[in-house]
């Protein structure tokens, strides 16, 4: 599910520091589990209000976030990740509030434990690796499965990674477990697959839009014609209009990379390319010099 973590302090993106930890304080006083005993719509809300201001309190986490958005800033940072260093301990001291007991029952331990709750030294979670995957760029748009080979510490292992649709160069995806050995008994950490998208000889991508060059003779920029465009689902015959200039776009609406939750589909964009000949026969060459006499 899609956050805002500015919504959930009720805050504005460009809020400073102080605006953001004065947010944080009121809301966290009104929905502290010491407050709002056995009242679980209160617990929950506080576990928001908590992960937001865990990321917007700390400077690189919140340039992450303002930079990825939510989904991406997800797919690089755990909720481990998140918490790591993270220590609200002092402040609800001063509400006169534990918190050791009530974020081990909330959070289950979740990574920075130790020095969220201010208490006891938890089971440490092993090293996060990463891992650079090379993909075929109509993968990349279509999503489906993938084999990766993976050396780690039990030797090498076969994983298959579902791929999802649209992904781009720079995302990472995230496989739970298969990263190293914690050194005290605690979880073992993730691996991290990070995406590269390999090029591709038909198309090119524009955010959700694809391109692809169509080349056309000369005659046929002046007159106009019919001419096949290839697409993921195979070649589409389109009609170039008469008059159409080099590096013109005709759209194929929703022939681009495909919808998912929260985006509809992107569209094709034929590119026009007009076609010179570098070579010409005999009667070529007269019907030119015709039309040059003619001003064409």
């Amino acid at each position: 599910m899609s956050k805002d973590y500015y919504a959930t302090l009720g805050v504005a993106k460009g809020a400073d520091a102080d605006t953001i930890k004065k947010a944080y304080r009121k809301l966290a006083l009104k929905h502290h589990p010491d407050k709002n005993p056995d009242d679980k719509q209160a617990e929950e809300k506080f576990k928001e209000i908590t992960e937001a201001y865990a990321v917007l309190s700390d400077t690189e986490k919140r340039r992450k976030y303002d930079q990825f958005g939510d989904s991406g800033f997800h797919q690089r940072y755990s909720q481990e990740d998140i918490y790591r260093n993270f220590d609200v301990g002092d402040m609800f001291r001063e509400f006169g509030f534990g918190s050791d007991d009530i974020f081990g029952r909330m959070f289950g331990g979740a990574g920075g434990r130790s020095t969220f709750f201010g208490g006891r030294p938890q089971p440490v979670k092993g090293q996060d690796y990463v891992m650079h995957l090379s993909i075929p760029f109509r993968l990349a748009i279509e999503g489906g499965k993938k084999r990766v080979e993976y050396r780690g510490e039990q030797g090498l292992e076969i994983l298959q990674v579902t791929i999802p649709a649209g992904i781009e160069s720079g995302q990472k995806l995230r496989v739970s477990g298969k990263g190293g050995r914690s050194p005290s008994g605690g979880p073992a950490g993730n691996l991290f697959l990070e995406i590269k998208v390999n090029p591709d000889a038909t198309f090119s991508r524009e955010d959700r839009n694809l391109l692809a060059k169509v080349r056309i003779p000369f005659s046929g920029a002046c007159l106009g014609l019919s001419v096949e465009v290839p697409t993921l689902q195979g070649n589409k015959r389109i009609k170039v209009p008469a008059g159409i200039q080099s590096g013109g776009k005709i759209r194929l609406k929703g022939y681009g990379v495909p919808a998912k939750k929260g985006h509809a589909a992107g569209d094709l964009y034929a590119i026009i390319e007009i076609e010179v000949p570098d070579q010409l026969n005999v009667e070529q060459k007269a019907l030119l010099k015709k039309l040059q006499k003619a001003g064409l």
